[in-house]
């Protein structure tokens, strides 16, 4: 059910609302009076849809920390005015944007859902219309007067995915996204058919956003030959706070002597590092191997399935969690905190 709700439709830019340049052929962001010309189905629904942009909507490829900031804002300010929240958001860094704010706005208690396009409104075959539709009818989608997808989600290609669990695998396909360790929220078809166990629960607290975020974090992807010298240009810098190793299969890298002192110097520091596969499914076991082994007694972490998107913003939110202590913070680095990790 859709009606008598209010929606809050939030606008950062992205291949959903771009038009083409008639003389050069690049796609530039144009301003939402565009998106409403193209979709008068919006006009359709029965409920109220407020839109918010931001100050300057932006390719999706250019997403940073400001911009998450000003996204933070806008829907802490706004929160508590409505039943549900649609971002448009370019596909190319959605994931991160999803994962990031799963992570920092604490309490979520309603439908914040993502959606996007692979190609702009304005072609005929575009593929934008149908992901705002459906996002907009899941984010007002209600039972016994309660929000049914409570959480942070992206909705793309008749597919509601939990946004953490959430990475694109696709430039041309229109099924872009993929949830590799994670079932699907809700499939859309002539039914919305929600998949109610894999849909969180949640306590009707007051929404916390965090805006102080630590950006000092890195990532390395191991491969056969990774040398010390290129290792250490990375974790040498002075302020690094967190690390992200992308390993080989169930969490292995080169049982290399150097490899695990310098970790150590890293836990010493007082960096995170935290040991993910480069595999799209599956989990790291870093006790499963000799070449894992290693990484855990140097005080590596594991990752378990999270994607990287999750982990690298999960690892952002908890260094700007400053009540934590080290060891407080590398323990909740492990643990389940808004379905990152099974």
């Amino acid at each position: 059910m859709t009606g008598h709700s209010n929606l809050l439709l939030i606008y950062t830019g992205g291949t959903i609302g771009m038009v083409e340049d008639p003389e050069t052929g690049a796609l530039h962001p144009i301003d939402f009076d565009h998106l409403q010309n193209e979709i008068p189905e919006l006009k359709k629904f029965d409920c109220h849809i407020t839109v918010e942009s931001l100050k300057k909507p932006i390719d999706s490829s250019n997403m940073n920390l400001l911009v998450w900031i000003e996204l933070l804002e806008i829907i802490e300010t706004y929160y508590d005015r409505y039943d549900g929240i649609v971002i448009m958001h370019g596909s190319d860094t959605m994931a991160y944007t999803a994962s990031a704010m799963s992570f920092l706005l604490e309490n979520v208690n309603k439908p914040i859902i993502f959606t996007g396009s692979q190609l702009p409104i304005g072609k005929i075959r575009t593929d934008g219309k149908e992901n705002l539709i459906t996002a907009i009818e899941i984010a007002t989608a209600k039972e016994n007067g309660k929000p049914i997808v409570p959480e942070v989600a992206i909705y793309f290609e008749y597919s509601l995915y939990r946004g953490n669990r959430t990475t694109k695998i696709s430039a041309e396909n229109f099924e872009a996204f993929q949830s590799p360790n994670y079932p699907l929220l809700a499939e859309a078809g002539v039914h919305i058919k929600y998949n109610r166990f894999a849909i969180r629960k949640v306590d009707d607290k007051q929404l916390i956003a965090r805006k102080d975020i630590v950006d000092n974090v890195a990532s390395i992807k191991v491969f056969p030959g990774l040398r010390k010298d290129v290792f250490q240009a990375i974790t040498n810098l002075s302020n690094l706070k967190g690390l992200i190793l992308e390993t080989f299969g169930s969490g292995n890298a080169p049982s290399d002597s150097w490899f695990a002192e310098e970790i150590q110097k890293l836990d010493k520091r007082g960096v995170v590092v935290l040991n993910i596969t480069q595999c799209t499914g599956g989990s790291v076991m870093q006790g499963k191997y000799e070449t894992g082994v290693h990484l855990e007694h140097a005080g590596v972490l594991s990752g378990g399935d999270m994607t990287f998107e999750a982990a690298i913003t999960k690892i952002m939110y908890l260094l700007s969690c400053t009540e934590l202590s080290f060891e407080e913070k590398k323990e909740y680095v492990g643990k389940n905190m808004r379905g990152e990790i099974s």
